[in-house]
């Protein structure tokens, strides 16, 4: 049996989203696929800091901040944070505009209080009160600190939250040339998330870079993901599969569609694609 490389985005995928507890038939389809002799990454766009709890189960390496640093087998195959110059213009036309800044280094990540302050302020209009829990949540869980305890370490990610897309204009005019603009859809609450990727690297860049360096041919990769941000990971793979709580775009571009994080969506897309024996 010919040996695969496996790439598996986390939230929404592995886990429910903002969550660090996978399934156990998850856990239990990945220690199978690796004792068949098949490589699991994680593939994800949390920093290492976000997705270090998910450490303590075996992977055999991890692609972190959507392809910015990996790790396989241990060794540092990748690291290409923003430069320091890159670093100071986004941060700086992102606060002019007043666009909620989450920066993520690899000791953690780091949000802007004024948006906490923002919500506060319009909490009983529409379901702002609900996001408001929603980023306590997040932040407790992911260990996300307040911009004041940045130190100045290196970037890799801005996640952004903006209350309008004219409030983006003048970013994404500047930016745009070495940072692709991942926005999703506006949301339920009005505002327009997204995060700004390195045009250096990308998830499907770096399921590339792992099988040439395990000499695994690349119609021989697997990647599972349920969002826009895994899109490329998913044209990139031999056999690509969508979450079935995933996005609707992605499920058009994916291979294949399998049950949801909740209902043991890993495993059944193991088992059908015989990664584990049945």
């Amino acid at each position: 049996m010919k040996h695969r490389a496996i790439f598996l985005d986390i939230d929404g995928t592995l886990t429910e989203p903002g969550t660090n507890k996978p399934p156990k038939s998850a856990l239990w389809a990945i220690e199978q696929a690796r004792k068949e002799g098949h490589f699991v990454f994680l593939c994800s766009g949390r920093n290492y800091d976000m997705l270090s709890p998910l450490l303590q189960y075996d992977f055999d390496g991890v692609i972190a901040s959507a392809g910015g640093y990996m790790e396989c087998q241990g060794k540092v195959i990748y690291d290409c944070p923003m430069t320091e110059q890159q670093q100071q213009t986004a941060m700086d036309v992102l606060k002019k505009n007043g666009v909620f800044r989450t920066v993520e280094c690899m000791d953690g990540s780091y949000t802007d209080k004024e948006f906490k302050d923002f919500l506060k302020t319009h909490a009983k209009e529409g379901r702002n009160s609900e996001l408001l829990r929603w980023r306590k949540q997040i932040e407790e869980s992911l260990n996300i600190l307040p911009m004041e305890a940045y130190r100045g370490q290196p970037v890799y990610k801005i996640v952004i939250m903006s209350p309008s897309s004219e409030q983006l204009v003048e970013p994404r005019k500047l930016l745009e040339k070495e940072f692709e603009f991942c926005i999703q859809d506006e949301n339920e609450f009005g505002f327009i998330n997204g995060e700004m990727i390195n045009r250096q690297f990308d998830k499907g860049r770096a399921v590339a870079r792992v099988c040439e360096y395990l000499h695994i041919p690349l119609c021989d990769s697997v990647a599972i993901g349920d969002s826009m941000n895994d899109r490329e990971m998913i044209l990139v793979a031999g056999l690509s599969i969508c979450m079935e709580n995933g996005n609707g775009e992605l499920k058009k571009l994916a291979d294949d569609i399998c049950p949801s994080v909740q209902e043991d969506g890993i495993c059944c897309a193991f088992r059908k694609h015989h990664l584990i024996e049945n």
